[in-house]
């Protein structure tokens, strides 16, 4: 029934490409371009310092780490297809879709696509983007996963930088109301058969999700929430939009 082809999901043509630079491990904020990579998962610990107090001022400054994620410990196979049912609402603008992504041949439901996409608009631009469909499929997991409605805290970004995955149109930051941000990290984590980011903000107080090119990457950020960052200043001829924490 669902022709869309499951075996490219996760590994279409996008995914498959080769990542370089810090655009392999973007995540939500700038610092995690400067994530800590390790050999290993879930190693995410640097060296141990020597104690000075240039090390302490860098393990300071070091809110993020993270990894690329072997291909060892990824899914051998994609998950199955989710209902395409998904309920999402925007904490920025309170819009809000609940929506059938498929067409019942399987094919994506362009007209339900566009109403996503008006929900995750840019919230500082309200700048609209298509975004990519396969983002829209893992989150029908996690609604079919949970049973409730996902929060929307970022989505597309229309933003000066441009090697965020926000910015790319494949990414987005979610919680739940009544789920451990924890449960929710996980379960995205075992979505993944490749081309997956998956970030914890648990002082933020959301997970990222995105889908990029291999390798899929894991962080954690412990940095404090900053909606109005140097880092995500809208291209220039926009005006921006002060948000709330």
């Amino acid at each position: 029934m669902f022709a869309f082809s499951l075996a490219i999901l996760f590994r279409s043509p996008l995914a498959l490409a080769s990542a370089t630079g810090p655009e392999g491990v973007e995540s939500d904020e700038s610092a995690a371009a400067d994530a800590v990579p390790v050999t290993g998962p879930r190693q995410a610990k640097p060296p141990v310092a020597d104690g000075s107090s240039s090390d302490a001022k860098s393990r300071k400054r070091k809110k993020v780490a993270g990894y690329a994620v072997p291909e060892s410990k990824l899914r051998v196979e994609p998950p199955g297809a989710p209902s395409g049912r998904l309920k999402v609402v925007s904490l920025a603008t309170h819009d809000e879709a609940d929506v059938q992504i498929f067409n019942p041949d399987g094919s994506y439901n362009v007209e339900a696509l566009h109403d996503i996409d008006h929900v995750l608009r840019c919230k500082r631009t309200d700048a609209e983007k298509p975004l990519e469909p396969r983002l829209y499929v893992i989150l029908s997991h996690v609604y079919d996963h949970f049973g409730k409605p996902l929060e929307i805290v970022s989505g597309y970004r229309n933003q000066r930088r441009q090697t965020s995955f926000h910015y790319k149109g494949s990414a987005s930051d979610i919680r739940i109301p009544g789920v451990q941000l924890k449960k929710i990290r996980d379960f995205a984590d075992s979505l993944d058969a490749g081309g997956m980011g998956v970030g914890f903000y648990p002082r933020a107080g959301f997970v990222h999700i995105d889908v990029r090119p291999l390798p899929s990457y894991r962080w954690i950020d412990n940095a404090r929430p900053n909606p109005n960052s140097i880092d995500k200043l809208p291209p220039r001829g926009w005006k921006r939009k002060k948000l709330q924490s």
